[in-house]
């Protein structure tokens, strides 16, 4: 067999018994994250705009657009995968040479699991696999160092969950990861320099792309049996060489993924408890800062740091933001936290934390970066006018492979987001809804999902 023939091979005989209890428990907890940071993306302007065009596009309606409407499979992963990308408050993978967010996935595999009226142990099933070959292709294919976006390993994985769920068989499956992977390698342009609404977007577009790649195969589309190994393959062309013996691979990599506590980009996540921690301290005032100094890993410095991909002091717009280490801590330090209302553009633009960004400097640590993926290290240090210090570190948080979120603070996570939008009643009947999946089909999940209104309700806001 092929390699792309050994992967479908695992893919097809993938099945729900052969995840563990632990397992099911973190991926409906990343299902339930990933609809919370979706639903608090309603009313952003990119993704009203998206919504505007899928509406005006059309479709067949099989699949439910989170808000309301429907369109077709592959146009509703679009929407659904945007609106959960947007605030950039998903869950993360650490990989020696990558970092990817696997969640991704899970708006491709919703879209098509109910177009085919897939139990929630299917879309369950699905999502693990889709855990499991993104997580895999990022430890042993990293691709960012070669200029392409960590989205290349997601359109193995986007096209495999969907195949999954689908039901195809093991031969329409290679087909369908074959087109995917062949027709979706972005560059790393996407987050480099002065970032674009397409940072949010390019994965968006790849499940899209993956699960219509799922479509094409399902109806007898072939697509390159030597994708990976062959001439001018993935390995060749872009990661160099690389081995997974797929037969010997389980569906437990959820629980190598961590979930965001702040919203920010995943390598600013200690450094900004180190930051709010200060700001408890007896005698911290935010608007007598001199000086701000973040000591944290290599990867963090070169994503979000300054280093290279580019400058991370003149921020304009909610994309620069967020890929920002020190417009995080600098607007972490004023205002105690990091959540959606640090992005409003009124805030970006803020004389307080435009001008404590300039005051604020980056450096990489070489006994930091040694410590990385198993754990994120950093120290922040504030100097006062009147010359007093402060300095704190942080290497984990609750949410992190070491200390793995519960349903309960999941729940506190979500209803945040979704409780303006859906009210108390209909946020908890989704929450148990997902709790529940075992029990439920797709289509029980997507019809409430579909009842969430578009706008923030004015009291729920206030």
């Amino acid at each position: 067999m092929t390699e792309v023939q050994q992967l479908a091979t695992f893919v097809h005989g993938a099945q729900y018994v052969q995840i563990s209890a632990q397992a099911v428990e973190q991926i409906k907890i990343r299902i339930l994250d990933t609809l919370g940071v979706a639903i608090g993306a309603l009313d952003a302007p990119p993704l009203r705009a998206i919504r505007k065009l899928t509406e005006s596009l059309g479709g067949n309606s099989a699949s439910t657009l989170i808000g309301g409407g429907s369109s077709a499979p592959d146009r509703a992963a679009f929407y659904n995968i945007g609106l959960s990308r947007y605030l950039d408050f998903m869950d993360s993978y650490l990989a020696p040479g990558e970092t990817c967010h696997p969640s991704d996935n899970i708006g491709a595999v919703l879209a098509a699991g109910e177009s085919v009226n897939a139990s929630g142990k299917d879309l369950l099933t699905a999502v693990a696999v889709a855990y499991q070959v993104h997580t895999r292709l990022s430890d042993v294919a990293p691709v960012r160092a070669k200029g392409f976006d960590h989205t290349v390993q997601g359109a193995y994985a986007v096209a495999a969950a969907v195949a999954k769920v689908m039901k195809l068989d093991a031969s329409k499956t290679a087909n369908a990861i074959a087109i995917s992977g062949t027709a979706n390698n972005a560059l790393r342009v996407t987050r480099t320099g002065n970032l674009s609404n397409w940072k949010g977007l390019a994965y968006p577009q790849v499940g899209k792309e993956g699960t219509h790649a799922a479509l094409l195969a399902s109806v007898g589309i072939s697509g390159p049996e030597q994708v990976f190994e062959g001439n001018k393959g993935l390995k060749e062309t872009i990661t160099g060489p690389f081995d997974i013996d797929w037969s010997r691979e389980d569906l437990e990599s959820v629980l190598r993924t961590i979930i965001k506590k702040h919203n920010a980009e995943i390598h600013s996540q200690s450094s900004i408890d180190a930051a709010i921690e200060i700001t408890a301290r007896p005698g911290f005032r935010a608007d007598a800062i001199r000086a701000v100094h973040i000591t944290t890993f290599q990867v963090a410095y070169d994503i979000i740091g300054g280093g290279e991909e580019g400058d991370k002091w003149h921020i304009r717009s909610k994309e620069e933001a967020d890929h920002s280490l020190p417009y995080m801590v600098a607007v972490a330090l004023l205002d105690g936290e990091v959540q959606p209302a640090q992005y409003a553009a009124e805030r970006i633009v803020g004389a307080d934390v435009q001008a404590l960004l300039q005051k604020t400097t980056v450096t990489p640590d070489a006994a930091f970066s040694a410590r990385f993926p198993k754990e994120m290290p950093s120290k922040v240090e504030v100097e006062l006018n009147d010359g007093k210090i402060f300095s704190a570190t942080a290497a984990a948080y609750k949410g992190f492979t070491s200390q793995p979120l519960d349903w309960a603070s999941a729940c506190e996570k979500f209803d945040r987001l979704v409780t303006p939008f859906a009210g108390a009643e209909l946020a908890d009947k989704i929450a148990r809804t997902v709790h529940e999946l075992d029990t439920h089909s797709v289509r029980d999940l997507t019809a409430l999902l579909a009842k969430v209104p578009s706008q923030r309700h004015i009291s729920a806001a206030a």
